[in-house]
């Protein structure tokens, strides 16, 4: 990009910034009602748009394959009747949850009669830098309108025809719900400098960055942002196979974790297994894998007992695969299973399989991760799973939010003081 177009994507960004914080202010002063109205309403226009959507999505879809994208990436990319529906399906239920703000999560009095409360309030102005999903520009789009937030959206460039496609629905259905379609923008150009623009804050405009993506991209917003921002790191999930797990369990436990979606945050990238019952259960396990596909990279323990597997090597512990490949290792029992995820794991989905309570209670204990299940798979690891509607991602930082982010970890607080004419001696 030339000089003159720096300083015309600077000024549009810039232009961006400013309507953001108008539509911010209008969904904050907006009824829980027109914000209802407005979600519902883009989900119809969705629906309503779905031949134009899928006719871009079909760009893009083209235009990746001819890139060289392929297998689960692609997979992630692809939109058809079905999925497109469980987008719509997805801000709808959105619009079901209850609204979050001006929830009073404390109040007390003081003993001087002064009446205290916190409550809800939205954060602002969000902006969502992603890759890959168009999913999740309706999702975003939902989320931020439900918890009153305003939110510039810059999605991947492979995917940008399907994005610009599914926001162009969510602005006629902001519209139609008397609300300004300011409320949620779209970057409209694949340039990277965007990006960087964002990443500075456009002066001050911006409260909350939040990227979901590959580690690159998570590690340059975090890198280089002038705003907060929540981390969602890749997803690197363990399932933990303890001593007295149920052996069906097991095996269906695992399967499903590793391979009913491959391509998503919450698959299941290592399992490990106690090596109490390693001799007994891997196998069957691992024969249900490669079964079903799945390309099995195993440590000295596990290849004694599954010689068809390839050797794991010191980077398949730390790799999210997003592909039908899971790293395998022998651990002695919670404590080792712990101390592999906290060596090898990213904080953000792990799981164990276990009938004894005692040791289920261990392993949460133990596992600082965002989300840790109990004879579930980690695939659900996902909002809508949870009851939020749906997800803006899965959060792996301590602050503000953790795991799946709805729209109530949308939102911050303010704190209310109602007096009777008190003063302060």
């Amino acid at each position: 990009m030339d000089d003159a177009g720096v300083v015309s994507l600077q000024a549009t960004m810039a232009d961006m910034g400013r309507a953001a914080r108008d539509g911010a202010r209008a969904l904050r002063l907006a009824s829980p009602e027109q914000r209802t109205v407005a979600i519902r309403a883009m989900a119809a226009e969705i629906r309503a748009a779905a031949p134009a959507i899928l006719a871009a999505n079909a760009e893009d879809l083209a235009r990746a394959e001819a890139n060289g994208v392929s297998g689960p990436m692609l997979d992630r990319l692809a939109l058809d009747v079905a999925r497109l529906e469980g987008v719509a399906a997805g801000v709808e239920a959105v619009a079901e949850i209850a609204d979050p703000l001006g929830v009073a999560t404390s109040r007390w009095t003081r003993p001087n009669g002064l009446d205290i409360s916190r409550v809800r309030t939205p954060i602002g102005v969000i902006a969502m830098i992603y890759e890959s999903r168009p999913n999740v520009t309706a999702d975003a789009a939902a989320l931020c309108v439900r918890s009153g937030n305003a939110v510039i959206l810059r999605g991947g460039s492979e995917c940008i025809a399907s994005n610009l496609a599914i926001h162009a629905a969510i602005e006629r259905g902001l519209e139609a719900a008397g609300l300004p379609a300011s409320a949620v923008q779209a970057v409209k150009t694949p340039d990277r400098a965007a990006v960087g623009m964002i990443l500075q804050g456009l002066d001050r405009s911006i409260d909350l960055i939040i990227p979901r993506g590959g580690k690159s991209l998570v590690a340059r917003v975090q890198a280089e942002a002038r705003a907060p921002v929540l981390g969602h790191l890749e997803g690197l999930n363990h399932v933990f196979v303890h001593a007295a797990a149920d052996p069906k369990k097991a095996v269906d436990i695992v399967v499903n974790a590793k391979l009913r979606r491959v391509s998503v945050c919450g698959a299941a990238e290592t399992l490990l297994v106690d090596k109490a019952v390693a001799e007994k259960l891997l196998p069957p396990i691992a024969e249900a894998l490669i079964a079903a596909g799945c390309e099995l990279r195993g440590d000295a323990a596990a290849r004694a007992l599954v010689p068809s597997m390839k050797a794991a090597t010191s980077e398949d512990w730390t790799t999210e695969y997003l592909a039908a490949i899971l790293a395998v290792a022998v651990v002695d029992g919670v404590e080792g299973a712990a101390a592999h995820i906290a060596a090898f794991g990213s904080g953000h989905t792990d799981a164990i399989v276990t009938e004894d309570e005692a040791a289920a209670e261990a392993f949460v204990a133990a596992v600082d991760s965002a989300i840790v299940l109990v004879n579930a798979s980690t695939q659900f690891a996902d909002g809508g799973e949870f009851g939020f509607g749906a997800e803006i991602g899965i959060a792996t930082d301590k602050l503000h939010a953790r795991g799946p982010v709805g729209a109530e970890q949308l939102t911050t607080f303010k704190y209310v003081v109602r007096g009777t004419g008190q003063t302060r001696p």
